[in-house]
């Protein structure tokens, strides 16, 4: 048994993008975001199935994520959303990648250093206050040199929304400002991929689909509403386990971990597990986390150290060698990404992103390894 370990089902994120592909109108395309080692998940595995699922785009932040992919032998069209240094350009053009520019020193730099044809996206910030342009007239002018450029191709016309999960209102004006613009420059361009959507958009309603939608969160069955995945169809692909890799009494006043965070009141006993912040399990949840043994929940005590954290067990009939369940099922029993978020103040996104590397990632299909 491996001291820490991301089990992936690479069928449910094949499920789950056929559940978001079902949203969308004919004709419109499904982008699937593997961005940041796909969300904990593994990169290429998860672009794999989300292909196989029916997406047909797979977006990334970084020219390195784009190489990855294509060392991989994934042939997909790919769109790196991020910024681009003039180092990590010669990465993105050589991994055959679709950029994203909002000013025209940046076209002038593609169209000078490629030497195929290159895909350009043009972002309208519309509200996120990020990358992008505020200004129509120069999302424009970005698009009109993109024409004018040998060898680049006027792909996209995009933005991205912030308050997907919490504010549609704030949602709607942003789609109402970016169809005012990419409406026009669709029709003088009919090749045009007009796309706004991310996963939260686009389990919102068909107002933001446009030609394309960037589902990531769903794709890996966690909810971006950060409440139920089940309540929106959606199916976890990744638990994270460890094992009980000792199991002793403690006394009253007796203490376990750094600090002695936790100090015992009546007789108990104590498990640990090889576990810990250098594997992602954020010191936040010292003394706050349920940890699942033979389908029971039982209490994290104590600090999280960087290797090691321990439970609070209701009795001695839980021996060593035992399986334990941080995220995902056990005997009926589970404890969910969006919890375990919750407990600490932020989103399942940063749970799933913050397994470290030290955890090995492992992949079967319903339970099959592949």
């Amino acid at each position: 048994m491996l001291r820490a370990e991301a089990r992936v089902n690479l069928a449910a994120i094949e499920r789950n993008c056929r559940r978001l592909a079902r949203e969308l109108a004919p004709g419109v395309a499904l982008g699937a975001v593997v961005k940041a080692g796909g969300y904990g998940h593994g990169a290429a595995p998860a672009a794999r199935a989300a292909l196989a699922g029916g997406a047909s785009w797979l977006c990334v932040a970084t020219a390195a994520e784009a190489a990855e992919l294509r060392g991989a032998s994934i042939a997909a069209r790919i769109l790196v959303m991020g910024a681009l240094s003039p180092e990590e350009l010669d990465d993105a053009l050589e991994a055959r990648a679709d950029l994203v520019a909002w000013d025209e020193r940046f076209v002038a730099e593609v169209a000078a250093r490629s030497r195929r044809p290159v895909g350009i996206h043009v972002k309208l910030d519309t509200g996120m206050g990020r990358l992008g342009t505020r200004e129509v007239a120069v999302a424009d002018a970005v698009a009109a040199a993109v024409t004018r450029s040998p060898g680049l191709v006027l792909a996209g016309a995009m933005t991205h929304t912030a308050t997907s999960d919490d504010d549609p209102e704030f949602m709607a004006a942003q789609l109402e400002r970016f169809r005012a613009w990419a409406g026009p420059l669709g029709e003088q361009h009919r090749d045009l991929v007009v796309h706004a959507a991310n996963s939260g958009a686009t389990l919102r309603g068909a107002d933001a689909h446009f030609d394309m939608v960037r589902c990531g969160i769903a794709i890996y069955g966690l909810d971006p509403f950060h409440e139920d995945a089940a309540a929106r169809r959606l199916e976890p692909a990744l638990e994270l386990t460890s094992y009980v890799a000792a199991v002793k009494p403690i006394a009253p006043g007796e203490s376990v971990g750094y600090g002695r965070r936790f100090v015992a009141r009546e007789p108990g006993w104590i498990a640990t597990l090889p576990i810990g912040y250098g594997d992602g399990v954020r010191r936040a949840f010292t003394n706050d986390l349920d940890v699942l043994i033979g389908g029971r929940r039982v209490p994290l005590v104590g600090t999280v150290s960087m290797d090691n954290v321990t439970v609070l067990l209701d009795g001695r009939g839980v021996e060593v060698g035992e399986r334990a369940t941080l995220i995902g099922v056990q005997d009926g029993e589970h404890v969910a990404a969006e919890e375990l978020a919750r407990r600490i103040g932020t989103i399942n996104y940063e749970i799933v992103c913050g397994l470290s590397a030290r955890v090995p990632r492992t992949y079967h299909r319903d339970g099959t390894p592949v």
